[in-house]
């Protein structure tokens, strides 16, 4: 029986095509214990290879059939169909073994499409970096997890205890003696008798938020007939971004000490995200000027937030919960001063942020979906990218671990998000940060953007005019 699939996950499947790939990654690297070497951890992996338990978001498949109306659904394979000879794969990199060739070989690895016959990820163990250091590429498609969902999965396969030993590997069940249903069993009281209810309450939901839609979405077209921070964009200008793009990848990616971005925002009272935003826009800008094609309008980013409530301090969440939005933000990249660039980022994130957090969840969804819209549209109609793009760059900011992590030992020293540029979308940032530094990393297709180091060398540039600018 097929477990029935989100349907904003369905639309992951329904986009994918071969110049669109729609699965996101995760290149982890790891120093091993002391008196150890890349060979020992190589090891633990084949050992754990040669073990027969998977774990739950491992053996799901995408399927669709008769009884499903033809719709996306989950399929919960046994332990034993689940070939991980397949799933997690090794590969050797070619001397010098720097980060030059491990960035080719991710590159490459990227770009290819995940089986849709199988359970919908891929493993890579990479052998060879001359610093003795071992690496994981890993890829898991849009419609099982998104970046925090990954970021969930790797967090909960590694402890802050660099003393801790026998640990499971990602694939695989955290306590494998624990007998725990698969989802999409039927158990008594379970998630089949509890269906109807949760019907009827989302319909129930959706009934009272209806009469607030229409204002909701005459306010936020409003904000953005006049430029101010929100959902929706109607501005964006045309850029060699927004054009149709191959399924061939190139990533490249650049770290930097969170300690100072953290100051960098606490002297200008702007956020991490906004340095964050006001740095990929003083490179943006740099990048399309050096090749005479910088447009006299700013460009347009879209930017997932999180909506998150305060503390109250009672121990207890404000009202509202865990919320999530996205909003399109100004970059200001017509502005040479950079001061004057971070300016107008924060007041056009602070005013989005407003707006959202004024909106029910229902509400902040819809705007969202809104502001997605066209492009939606013409992924699925069109595929050649849009005459006037929504928006011209994607740029999230997925919350990472806060402490050391380590794997039977094995620091986490760096680790480097990959996402999904689409059609009319040839570059994606994510940034990530993990224990003490913030990670820049860059994902784009590789005949429109075929050189991403100068952006690199140009965020380094925009960090120092930022210190410069507030006087650090």
């Amino acid at each position: 029986m097929l477990l029935p699939m989100a349907p904003t996950d369905s639309l992951f499947l329904l986009g994918e095509s071969r110049e669109h790939p729609m699965h996101v990654g995760g290149l982890a690297v790891f120093t091993p214990p002391e008196g150890t070497s890349a060979a020992d951890l190589r090891a633990m992996f084949d050992t754990a290879l040669a073990g027969d338990q998977v774990a739950a978001p491992f053996r799901k498949r995408a399927r669709r059939s008769v009884t499903s109306l033809g719709q996306w659904g989950w399929d919960h394979l046994p332990h034993d169909e689940v070939d991980l000879e397949h799933h997690v794969r090794r590969d050797a990199l070619p001397r010098p073994g720097g980060m030059t060739e491990l960035m080719t070989l991710v590159s490459r690895l990227h770009g290819t499409l995940l089986d849709r016959s199988r359970p919908l990820w891929e493993m890579h163990l990479i052998e060879g970096l001359a610093d003795g250091r071992y690496a994981i590429y890993t890829k898991i498609h849009h419609a099982l997890a998104d970046g925090a969902s990954a970021m969930r999965l790797l967090r909960d396969s590694m402890s802050e205890d660099p003393h801790r030993r026998n640990m499971p590997t990602p694939w695989q069940p955290r306590n494998p003696l624990t007998a725990v249903p698969d989802a999409g069993v039927a158990v008594s009281g379970g998630l089949g008798s509890a269906l109807p209810a949760m019907a009827w309450d989302a319909a129930r939901a959706a009934v009272g938020e209806v009469a607030g839609l229409l204002p909701a979405a005459v306010g936020t077209v409003d904000r953005a007939r006049r430029g101010k921070g929100g959902a929706v964009s109607l501005t964006a200008p045309h850029t060699l971004f927004n054009v149709p793009i191959s399924g061939a990848r190139h990533v490249a990616a650049r770290s930097f000490p969170l300690e100072r971005i953290r100051l960098l925002a606490k002297h200008a009272d702007a956020t991490i995200n906004d340095i964050v935003l006001t740095m990929c826009a003083g490179t943006l800008r740099a990048y399309l000027h050096t090749r005479d094609a910088l447009p006299d309008n700013p460009l347009i980013a879209m930017v997932p937030v999180s909506l998150r409530a305060p503390d109250t301090g009672t121990g207890e969440r404000a009202p509202g919960g865990n919320r999530v939005g996205v909003l399109m933000c100004n970059l200001a990249t017509h502005l040479p001063d950079p001061a004057h660039r971070l300016e107008t980022v924060r007041n056009c994130m602070n005013e989005g942020k407003a707006a959202l957090q004024a909106m029910s969840p229902a509400q902040v969804l819809a705007m969202s979906a809104l502001g997605a819209a066209p492009l939606g549209v013409e992924m699925f109609l069109g595929r050649r990218g849009p005459l006037r793009p929504p928006f011209n760059v994607v740029i999230s900011n997925v919350a990472g671990p806060r402490t050391p992590l380590y794997w039977n030992g094995a620091r986490l020293e760096s680790l480097y998000p990959l996402s999904i540029p689409t059609t009319g979308q040839a570059l994606n940032i994510t940034c990530t940060s993990s224990d003490d530094q913030i990670v820049f990393g860059l994902t784009g297709c590789r005949r429109t953007v075929p050189d991403l180091h100068p952006m690199l060398d140009q965020l380094d540039a925009e960090l120092d005019l930022l210190e410069t600018a507030v006087g650090l």
